[in-house]
């Protein structure tokens, strides 16, 4: 039986588990010192809404300072902006005049909350949320008395609610019902997505779009009778994160379902809107000099660019004057043990770079740097997993200084000796092109001399980890587990190479070995073995990719990233972000009393525990 099958009730089991309030999942946890818990947010946007002229004239940020704000929409009425805030890590929805002035917060719950917009007659907002359940789904609160009921409860995700213009139906997407699979040749999985409609009550739950590929963030005609969309298959919404795949805009008739094209040009074309007059608003995606957002006259087959660069979610005004949007202004940030919000109070959340790996005599951190390169594909500057440098600093934060960066190499995942004496590290040798890098290993000293490869070979080698004696190394050697020993650089093969095993950490005491594998049924779960090969455990049994794991507190606490949660949103509308859906989840470690940590829209990774 595949994991595929498996999902409704391991998903209904875990959905049991989240909804437990936090006190009750964290008393075990809380009857022991707190955990601190270091990982990183892969690429996350650094963005701001702002607001212009239909004409694209007179843009200006709608909140007087900056801060991390996306996902507007504007009231029927026009008198309010709805708006996702996110500070610390958590997200909640907001509403502002266009002014800027009124600031009013609508949601305040641990969970994850964004997409809100309001209905018609201004008194219930419809959002997204992971509250109850674990996933994304649409909920409805009543602006007045604050009650809240989930109105799609359903297992998978669930996003982008769009009211219709009399208040009867809303809209939406949803990859309920579809498991496309792993992206080609890669371990992230992708998303088939359908649109939509559903009555306030609940009732009248109705599919407007095919069974097949993907459909999303629909929009009203301003008459009701249709519903606009964008659609491609399920990889073209993963190549759609970086402009590069061809979406389309179409709409279909409530009444009927008669499906009709509105473009047809090799674009990138996300959140259409449709406007009076035959106009159709949406956004383009490629380089800076032709994305932003733009109107499509149907009849005459002209566009107009309106507002350039890198901007996402567009919002129009009700009487077409005005658009609000998610201006992006940059890709990634640099994080230096930054608190943050976690779900359950007996694990403190620190935000860092990638890789956090504390010294034994935790006076040290080391990490992988993003450095900076600018997007052609958004016009902005990024950080790049092609240019990255291995840092270190004192565990206070200061003294941060580089140890290791060579041009055409990428550096990453580093790990200290038992005695700190050295540093194992993987390095991407990217002048080896065409064809995909592959990774070697590396040793240096921790001040950065004495820099030598011990692997070199074709294959793509990765993810060093010490024997608790510093003598071997266990590392990922194209899909197969080996240890090396250190003394002589002979390798011995720890699994078969029949799957995909990949991230081993070897346990504090060294009777095991942690790992990630497909070997099962095709989902990435964790497993631990013996360093001989023998005694084959699997720790997790849930629909969803687990990885990044590594050992905390001595060996009695497992850290890893999953997706067992599901996506926050449509995959096609993210940037960059090759998995849009991981969360920071810790487990003792023979696999029980799993604890959730992160709820968020972004890559949660590689997590390691702070002394």
């Amino acid at each position: 039986m595949t994991s595929r099958r498996r999902a409704p009730w391991l998903l209904a089991s875990l959905a049991v588990a989240v909804a437990l309030p936090t006190a009750a999942r964290s008393q075990q946890a809380s009857a022991e010192p707190k955990l601190k818990v270091m990982y990183n947010l892969f690429r996350p946007p650094v963005m701001s809404v702002f607001i212009a002229d239909a004409t694209g004239a007179n843009e200006h940020p709608l909140f007087s300072s900056p801060g991390f704000d996306y996902s507007p929409s504007y009231t029927a009425d026009g008198k309010w902006i709805v708006v996702t805030r996110e500070r610390s890590g958590q997200a909640d929805i907001f509403r502002v005049h266009p002014d800027g002035s009124g600031l009013e917060q609508l949601t305040d719950d641990p969970a994850f909350d964004d997409q809100g917009t309001i209905s018609p007659d201004g008194k219930t907002l419809a959002f997204v949320s992971t509250r109850g359940g674990g996933t994304a789904n649409i909920w409805l609160m009543d602006l007045a008395s604050k009650t809240v009921r989930n109105l799609t409860a359903s297992r998978s995700g669930n996003f982008r609610p769009a009211w219709s213009p009399d208040g009867k139906w809303i809209a939406f997407s949803s990859d309920r019902d579809t498991r496309p699979g792993a992206f080609p040749g890669s371990w992230e999985q992708m998303q088939s997505s359908g649109i939509y409609i559903v009555a306030p009550d609940g009732s009248g739950l109705r599919r407007l779009t095919r069974k097949e590929g993907v459909a999303g963030s629909p929009a009203w005609s301003p008459d009701g009778k249709r519903v606009v969309f964008y659609e491609t298959d399920e990889v073209g919404a993963y190549l759609a994160k970086g402009a590069g795949s061809r979406t389309e805009l179409a709409s279909v008739d409530i009444a009927t379902g008669a499906r009709t094209p509105v473009t047809a040009s090799p674009d990138t074309k996300l959140s259409p809107t449709a406007l009076s007059g035959g106009r159709f608003g949406f956004i383009k995606r490629g380089a800076d000099s032709t994305a932003g957002v733009m109107i499509y006259t149907q009849g005459k087959r002209t566009t107009t660019t309106v507002v350039r660069g890198a901007v996402r979610n567009p919002s129009w005004s009700p009487d077409g004057q005005h658009v609000a949007f998610q201006r992006i202004e940059r890709l990634g940030f640099t994080q230096h043990l930054i608190p943050t919000f976690s779900r359950d109070p007996g694990f403190e959340l620190f935000l860092n770079e990638p890789f956090p790996e504390l010294s034994p005599d935790g006076t040290k951190l080391l990490f992988s740097q993003y450095l900076d390169v600018r997007s052609a594909a958004l016009g902005v500057v990024q950080n790049s997993t092609a240019n990255t440098s291995i840092e270190l600093m004192n565990a206070d934060g200061t003294g941060q200084h580089t140890i290791f960066h060579r041009p055409d190499f990428s550096a990453f995942d580093a790990v200290w000796s038992p005695k700190g004496a050295e540093i194992a590290l993987s390095v991407g040798r990217y002048f080896r092109q065409p064809g995909p890098p592959p990774g070697q290993i590396a040793l240096m000293k921790p001040d950065g001399s004495d820099f030598r490869l011990i692997v070199d070979d074709s294959l793509n080698n990765g993810f060093p980890s010490w024997s608790p004696d510093g003598t071997r190394l266990v590392f990922k050697r194209g899909h197969q587990l080996v240890i090396m020993s250190l003394a002589d650089r002979k390798i011995v093969p720890l699994t078969d190479g029949k799957s995909y095993d990949n991230f081993p950490q070897w346990s504090p005491k060294g009777g095991a070995i942690l790992f990630t594998s497909d070997r099962a049924d095709g989902d990435f779960e964790l497993y631990t073995i013996r360093p001989d090969g023998t005694g084959l455990r699997r720790l997790t049994n849930v629909y969803g990719n687990d990885a990044h794991a590594s050992w905390c507190a001595g060996g009695t606490w497992i850290l890893f990233s999953s997706g067992r949660t599901g996506f926050r949103d449509e995959m096609a509308l993210y940037d960059a972000v090759p998995q849009p859906y991981g969360q920071i989840f810790a487990m003792r470690a023979d696999g029980t009393d799993v604890h959730q940590l992160t709820d968020n829209k972004w890559e949660s990774s590689s997590p390691s525990c702070r002394h």
